[in-house]
């Protein structure tokens, strides 16, 4: 009787203890939090004064703007980032209005990459920036010198940085448009 007992102590033991590693175990994988970041440079600005360091956008550029809240329209932003420049600030405009998300302002030359990736953890962020910081900041969150300077009349490029965990991959596609002069 006492073996029985000790036998059935033993399997019970056992079986509590192999439900806790198992427990251990399926609580020790947690799914890896996805950050999506949408980078382009400002619309096509007003090139009338060439000493004007903060012009407005011209009528190809409101067109422009409006094009990428159009592209943008199905993507759940959380955050809109902007220099703090008229162009930029314009080209985030009818994409922070149609989302209904206020635009916050970064300065590309004192951005923290790690601190910014943590403060848009598991979001999806717009990013609006210039012909030299768009690709620096997107090389800065791969870690890697991976894209040049845009050509002064590229205002079509949209740069797609997904984070996932450790890994960071990237895309880059351009979008013309048929907006008037």
């Amino acid at each position: 009787m006492k073996i029985i007992k000790l036998l059935i102590f033993a399997l019970l033991l056992t079986g509590l203890i192999s439900c806790k590693d198992d427990q251990k175990l399926s609580d020790a994988y947690v799914e890896p939090a996805v950050s999506t970041y949408y980078f382009i440079r400002h619309a096509e600005k007003i090139r009338i004064d060439s000493e004007d360091v903060d012009p407005e956008l011209s009528q190809k550029g409101l067109g422009r703007a409006m094009h990428w809240a159009e592209i943008l329209n199905d993507v759940e932003l959380n955050t809109i980032y902007s220099t703090d420049y008229e162009r930029t600030t314009m080209t985030a405009a009818p994409t922070s209005v149609k989302k209904e998300i206020t635009v916050q302002y970064y300065d590309p030359e004192n951005i923290d990459i790690e601190q910014f990736k943590l403060d848009n953890l598991g979001k999806k962020v717009l990013v609006v920036g210039h012909s030299h910081s768009t690709p620096e900041f997107v090389n800065k969150m791969l870690g890697e010198e991976k894209y040049a300077a845009m050509d002064d009349y590229d205002n079509g490029s949209l740069f797609i940085v997904q984070v996932t965990g450790k890994n960071v991959t990237s895309n880059r596609l351009h979008f013309n448009c048929n907006c008037p002069d």
